[in-house]
């Protein structure tokens, strides 16, 4: 079924900066993300305002594959609300803000409790690329625990404290675990994001499924260089989000 996101904007305050194509491109990253297993009725994705970096662009609290435009709002860095026009808003919106604050070299984050993946957050067994497209994962991946500082907790990122101190707890890179929780992803594009997020989860299944097996061969420094390189390029990122938008419903033809 095509979904149909061209709603009228008279509704949407945010200023006419932002065009409806980067809206629409939100959209399809929450439907996407829902299509391809990554989120399910939980889970969120965000993008730094284009013209204000003090600011982020998400949706209301609703299950990513039903997101509209309809649903997004802006939110300051704190996780204050722009124009909230009643709408309940997501819990853990401050990972979002705690990120685009701490780490300006990001400009669109996925919060996803991806199955596959929250076990390499609780047994010590290390998450590495075992195939090409999971090079994208970069480099060690850390382990965020929220208890290391905040003790006892519901686990979930609830205020701005502990959203900066996830944010510092990627490092220098751009995604991690968070203990019996899930994960963070961060990237330059909504579509970068996408792409790593989705075979972030896909690499979690190959390697558990191979460690089964026997001892995996991981891929070298030099082979995660080459290949993340490659497949990082706008050629390679443009031709997954072409296929997964159309497995997700939506299509320009």
């Amino acid at each position: 079924m095509v979904l149909y996101l061209e709603e009228k904007l008279q509704y949407y305050t945010m200023d006419l900066e932002i065009s409806h194509a980067a809206l629409k491109e939100l959209v399809v990253a929450n439907r996407i993300l829902a299509n391809e297993g990554v989120v399910d009725a939980f889970g969120h994705v965000s993008v730094r305002h284009p013209k204000n970096p003090e600011r982020y662009i998400m949706a209301c609290s609703r299950s990513p594959g039903i997101v509209t435009i309809a649903d997004l709002m802006e939110y300051t860095l704190d996780g204050d609300p722009i124009d909230q026009q009643g709408r309940s808003m997501y819990a853990e919106r401050h990972i979002h803000g705690g990120i685009y604050e701490v780490r300006s070299d990001l400009h669109s984050v996925i919060h996803s409790h991806s199955h596959a993946v929250i076990p390499f957050g609780l047994t010590g067994a290390e998450i590495r690329p075992v195939f090409h497209m999971g090079s994208t994962m970069l480099g060690p991946i850390p382990i965020w625990d929220i208890s290391d500082k905040f003790g006892d907790t519901t686990l979930l990122v609830l205020n701005m404290e502990q959203g900066r101190d996830l944010a510092r707890g990627l490092k220098h890179g751009q995604i991690a675990l968070m203990r019996g929780h899930g994960c963070v992803v961060g990237a330059e594009t909504i579509k970068k994001a996408v792409m790593m997020a989705v075979y972030l989860e896909d690499n979690a299944k190959l390697q558990m499924q191979a460690m089964q097996m026997g001892q995996p061969r991981y891929m070298t420094a030099e082979e995660i260089r080459l290949c993340s390189e490659r497949i990082g390029g706008d050629l390679a990122i443009d031709r997954a989000w072409e296929y997964w938008s159309i497995r997700a419903g939506y299509s320009d033809i």
